[in-house]
Order: structure tokens, then sequence, then C-alpha cells
């Protein structure tokens, strides 16, 4: 089998470990004769599994009392709908913070429900920054405050959590989600597509306040309702069972590597030898985003010659470093770099960037 190190931004790569696990569990698992994708939903094998991929989030993140933990379908998506669908409570209006291609989604589905202010925006400088929180123009009548922490595909990331001021506080955490630890109790809600940091796609998780549930209108279809959800365990219908199995391996996986706070050092280490190497090109690498809000998990850059982009793209594929070509939203190359992804493939990365800048320089 061919090496390779995957830089793709999601689907995106998963743990070595937790793949040859799947891999031997495939048809028999733990003894009952069955592969977990043939599993009845409410059997206790899939039972097992479902609970213990919550318990271990739980843990992960020290979710305190209070909060449900959802795994839902749809993926992160679906919530620019539900969110507003359900938390609006008779209220008019939501505050969201404008950072980029995701936010941007957010704002345009949230006003097919109600009056979107827009607090603060960065897309006068081409989402390369985070405006100064005491800059926003915040309704203190908002339903909640929404911001997207990390734009997968513009390279910002959030590095603090903004104040609540007496509003939730609702995060789309798709792809930072369990990268660096953060206060739940912060949050009325957080969610956050699988694809990225927690499993395959399919599946998104939520994490909510519980006092937050029961405010959805009331034509709202039953299978949007958060609180449906949160009364069934998440077993209202037929849950993506095989992406929660893998999510929770994932989980598993956390834990013996240090859980979040380990996740967080290797990632800021890895983001660091990257960032490094754009900064040392003496120009040759490029990235516009401001340095305090460069995303530690997906590298946005460009070369200095655009017709050098393929190039560098078939190299790298012969390196064995693949799923770097950047979204065709902005161009240019983006490495993802999550919780899955190896020093080692960084490092591999890094050293083929600075050969390709000599040879072509």
């Amino acid at each position: 089998m061919a090496k390779v190190y995957n830089f793709s931004a999601g689907p995106a790569v998963l743990p070595h470990d937790v793949l040859a696990q799947a891999q031997s569990e495939m048809l028999d698992w733990h003894g009952s004769g069955m592969c977990v994708m043939e599993m009845s939903h409410r059997g206790k094998e899939f039972m097992e599994i479902i609970h213990d991929a919550e318990q271990d989030l739980r843990e992960l993140m020290h979710v305190p009392a209070g909060y449900k933990v959802l795994f839902l379908q749809g993926g992160a998506s679906m919530q620019f709908s539900m969110v507003p669908l359900n938390l609006l409570g008779g209220k008019q209006s939501v505050d969201i913070v404008n950072t980029g291609h995701w936010s941007k989604l957010a704002i345009k589905e949230a006003r097919r429900y109600c009056s979107v202010n827009v607090v603060a925006s960065s897309e006068d400088r081409n989402f390369s920054y985070i405006p100064a929180e005491n800059t926003w123009q915040r309704d203190p009548n908002a339903a909640y405050l929404h911001y997207t922490s990390n734009e997968t595909i513009g390279g910002l990331q959030f590095p603090f959590v903004p104040s609540d001021e007496g509003v939730p506080l609702v995060c789309d955490m798709s792809s930072d989600f369990l990268s660096r630890e953060v206060d739940v109790s912060k949050f009325g809600l957080i969610y956050a597509g699988a694809q990225k940091n927690i499993g395959p796609s399919g599946l998104v998780v939520l994490l909510v306040r519980e006092d937050l549930l029961g405010r959805a209108r009331a034509d709202l279809p039953t299978m949007l309702n958060y609180q449906v959800h949160a009364d069934a365990d998440s077993m209202y219908n037929t849950p993506a069972t095989y992406p929660i199995y893998i999510a929770g391996l994932v989980f598993k996986w956390l834990k013996q590597q240090g859980g979040v706070k380990g996740m967080e050092s290797r990632n800021a280490e890895k983001a660091g030898l990257l960032y490094h190497t754009i900064q040392a090109s003496e120009g040759f690498y490029t990235t516009h985003i401001d340095e305090p809000f460069r995303s530690r998990m997906n590298v946005v850059f460009r070369l200095k010659d655009n017709a050098l982009e393929e190039s560098f793209l078939m190299e790298a594929r012969k390196n064995g470093l693949i799923q770097l070509k950047g979204h065709r939203v902005v161009g240019g190359m983006r490495a993802s770099i999550y919780n899955a992804m190896p020093i080692e493939g960084v490092k591999a990365l890094a050293s083929f960037m600075q050969d390709f800048a000599r040879q072509n320089g």
C-alpha cells in the first residue's frame, strides 16, 4: 500500500489505529457475529457503543451537568436552519459574526427565519482578521450570538471565546472541535460536523444546554426539533450508526493521546512548523491571515507565482502529500492538519515546501 499523508479538509484523515481497529472488528464486533453496520440501533450491542461514545466525549470536553449530547444527521449545514428554528423562542433577531464562507452561509440561512444583526465582519480585508470584540455592535434582545470558531476554507480561527453578555453563545466548531480545550459552560450550543476531527461524514455532534430546549416553533417538523432528539437520546429515528461507532473509537484514541490538552499542544507544534516554513521562504509562500488569527487546523497559503501551483501539487503527490489544493472559492493551497495528522506528515510537507522553493525560487 502506498504511504501518503492526506491533507484533505474533509472528509479528512482518521487515526491509523482507529482504522485498524475498525478493520479488525468489521465482520465481528466483540464476538457478536455482526458488523456494526448491520446491527439493530436499538439492540444492546449498539446501545453500548453509543453510550460509551457519549460518556467518552463528555469526559474529553469536561461537559458539565445540564447539557445534552446529541448525535444527529444532516451535517453542520443543517444546523444553519435548525439553530434559529429551535432557539428563536419567540424573539425576532439573532446576532452573527461574519468571518468567512461558513459564517456567510449561516447568515444567509438564518435570514429565512428572522432578522440577522451582523455584529462584526472582516470582509473588508478579505477575512484576514477577527474584529476586536469591543467594536462589535450587539443586540441585547437577540435570541443568541453565533460565530464560526474556525473557517475551514479561509484558514481563520478565533483565538478567544466571545463573551455571552446574557445572550446564549452558539458556535459552529466543525473544524476545530476537540483540537483545543474550551469551557463548554460558556456556550448555549456547540455543533460540529464529524468529517474533520470526529469521524466519517454523515454525522453531526451537538452539545446543547438543556434550558434552551423546548423553544422550537410549533409548526417545526418533528425531525428538526432538538427536544424530540434529546428526549429520545438521539434515537428518535435510526441514527448514523457506523459514523457514531467510528467517532467512539476516535474518542477513545484521543484519551490515549492525553486528551484534548495533549492534542492542543501537538496541534500548536504542527501549525507552528508550517507557518515558520512559510515565513522563512522569503516570500515564495505567503499567507494573508494576520498572525494572531491563523488557523491551527487549516493552513492556507499561496505561491509567489500562481503558474507554479499545478507543478507544486503534482510534485507533492509524487512525494506522497495529497489533497493540498485550496478550496475553489479562494484558490491557492490548503494543508488541513487535524488531530489525526501525525507530526511526521507535517514535517514531510515542510521539507517538501523548502525543497520546492529552492528549486523554483
